[in-house]
């Protein structure tokens, strides 16, 4: 597992890497490109749209894999906001909390409601 890990903050390295110089160089300010390139009805729009769906989805399993609790639901803002910033520190610490049982990463305390 612990391969994953590597691979997991390598990947979050490189991200904060990257977003870091864009920040540098273009400010905080995503929004008139994100949003232009989907008005605009070209391929980095579609990527973008793509990216929003993958968030939603992200977001979704975050508040649900936590049974819709606050904390959840604080998780899942983090998750659509944060996006790869996000989950992969937190698929990082679910591996580790969970000694890299798949299914326990997945589904948290909902496996036992399907075991049980």
């Amino acid at each position: 597992m612990k391969p994953f890990y590597l691979f997991l903050m390598v990947l979050w390295g490189a991200l904060v890497f990257y977003t870091g110089y864009v920040v540098s160089e273009y400010g905080l300010n995503l929004f008139p490109y994100f949003f232009g390139d989907m008005a605009a009805w070209n391929w980095p729009g579609q990527f973008n749209l793509d990216f929003v769906m993958m968030l939603f989805l992200s977001a979704s399993w975050t508040v649900w894999r936590n049974r819709f609790s606050a904390t959840g639901w604080l998780l899942a803002v983090l998750a659509f906001f944060g996006g790869a910033g996000f989950l992969l520190p937190y698929l990082t610490y679910l591996a580790r909390r969970h000694e890299g049982d798949t299914g326990a990463i997945l589904l948290g305390r909902n496996i036992r409601e399907t075991t049980t």
